[in-house]
């Protein structure tokens, strides 16, 4: 009897059943410094390879985009700038004011239907009340800016559920069928004139030339808005100029007319010298 009869036979990894060895790879030299040097400065010179479709493509393709730098705000920075400069050149001392607040900063909301609607919020009410509906609005609509859609989910019964009067509720509501319908849009307000603005937004319930105004200076950013009527500015002015009594609307106006055409700014400053609950602004969500 064989010895080796009932015993496997090992094989070594490359061989096969046959007997017969498989031929081992070549090994390739390695790459001598210039040849690596060489290598990489055409990688990195090289046009790189396309995505590929589908999900990998997709997340590769977001994560190898650079952020991008904000145009708007360094055009806004430098545009405010200018005017700052150009009001210190104009009224020397409107300048020791600006000089002594500093950078042109105010709260910017860029989307006009919210903005509008955060308006009608704070009509009447103090600021904390408002902001205190703003928030419960925002849980009621389920996210963090108000949207058409949103606003028009619920019925004026369920928005003064969070505060809001039933005036305002129709209000709101309003102003959400206004941009649902496509009669205003953020483009349409964008592309028009200050008072193009001020003409569209006053159809709207509970809008008017006071809010237009605010629109136009913390939403659309306009340069020369002048709000003659708001009471805070009147009495910044009155204690700018060391009036006795609040300036009228005639005051006002001839005020303002040296500081065109960057009387927002004027405005902006002058706001800020109250250093008080009558500086306006629309909150940002």
């Amino acid at each position: 009897m064989n010895p080796q009869a009932g015993r496997r036979i090992r094989r070594r990894p490359n061989q096969k059943r046959s007997g017969r060895m498989r031929p081992a790879c070549p090994r390739q030299a390695p790459d001598s410094i210039e040849t690596c040097a060489h290598r990489k400065a055409a990688e990195a010179t090289s046009t790189p390879p396309a995505p590929k479709s589908g999900r990998a493509g997709m997340m590769r393709t977001t994560m190898s985009v650079a952020p991008k730098t904000s145009t708007t705000l360094q055009s806004s920075e430098r545009a405010a700038l200018v005017a700052a400069r150009t009001l210190c050149r104009l009224d020397p001392p409107l300048g020791r004011l600006i000089r002594r607040i500093g950078p042109y900063r105010p709260i910017i909301t860029p989307d006009p239907f919210h903005a509008l609607v955060c308006s009608i919020l704070q009509q009447q009410i103090s600021m904390t009340a408002a902001d205190a509906i703003r928030r419960k609005l925002l849980a009621l609509c389920g996210g963090s800016r108000f949207t058409p859609r949103s606003i028009l989910a619920h019925s004026e019964q369920k928005l003064r559920q969070v505060g809001l009067s039933g005036q305002k509720a129709a209000y709101v509501r309003d102003v959400a069928a206004h941009f649902a319908d496509g009669r205003l849009s953020a483009r349409m307000l964008r592309s028009m004139s200050d008072d193009e603005v001020i003409a569209a937004t006053t159809r709207i319930k509970g809008v008017g030339k006071w809010t237009a105004e605010m629109l136009l200076i913390f939403c659309l950013e306009r340069p020369d808005v002048w709000p003659i009527d708001d009471l805070g500015l009147r009495k910044a002015v009155r204690n700018f100029l060391r009036l006795r009594e609040l300036p009228d609307a005639e005051s006002m106006r001839l005020t303002g007319e040296p500081w065109r055409p960057f009387r927002t700014y004027a405005s902006w400053y002058l706001w800020r010298s109250l250093e008080g609950p009558l500086m306006p602004g629309i909150p940002v969500a």
